[in-house]
């Protein structure tokens, strides 16, 4: 089962305040949110989306960034490998191992009323961090040949994980 994703974009444009003759063309912003499914827990590929949501903004920026935001506590973003699937399998598997769900029974954690893997979740969601940066360049987003964007689900139960709907704000900034 794939995840799913869906988009809304504001566009911002200031008045070109660089001195006259200059070839500096005028600060651009766009900010988007996109709503992505993760079909299960574990770590996504959603560079695609990603990718879909801010095709036609993005080509109008030769230099600039890419702010990528997750507004949640129990997923993350992170940038890995996007060819080889077992990265994606290894990466959750090493998660869990260095935040295991069983710190829920043995007394580690004392926040566990909203199952086993709510509060490893906050902690995962902290060590890979809710933002990224990406540099923009020549209209596209500079990742590297094997680099994809990841959305790292933490959860599987409690109403969220699999098939919960996770939010992403992305904010387009530089010039043309």
């Amino acid at each position: 089962k794939k995840g799913r994703s869906s988009s809304s974009c504001l566009a911002s444009s200031s008045p070109n305040s660089s001195s006259e003759g200059s070839t500096m063309s005028s600060p651009r912003w766009f900010q988007y949110e996109i709503s992505v499914t993760a079909p299960s827990r574990g770590c996504h590929l959603i560079t695609k989306d990603v990718n879909d949501a801010i095709k036609k903004d993005i080509s109008s920026i030769k230099i600039g960034l890419a702010n990528l935001f997750i507004q949640h506590t129990s997923a993350s973003l992170t940038i890995n490998e996007n060819a080889d699937p077992d990265v994606r399998r290894d990466m959750e598997m090493a998660l869990n191992k260095i935040v295991p769900a069983s710190w829920n029974h043995d007394g580690t954690f004392r926040h566990t009323m909203e199952g086993d893997d709510d509060m490893p979740g906050h902690v995962k969601s902290s060590l890979m961090g809710p933002s990224l940066n990406i540099p923009i360049r020549n209209g596209r987003l500079a990742l590297g040949t094997w680099q994809g964007i990841y959305l790292n689900e933490h959860r599987d139960q409690g109403g969220w994980g699999g098939g919960h709907t996770r939010r992403i704000v992305i904010t387009l900034q530089g010039q043309s």
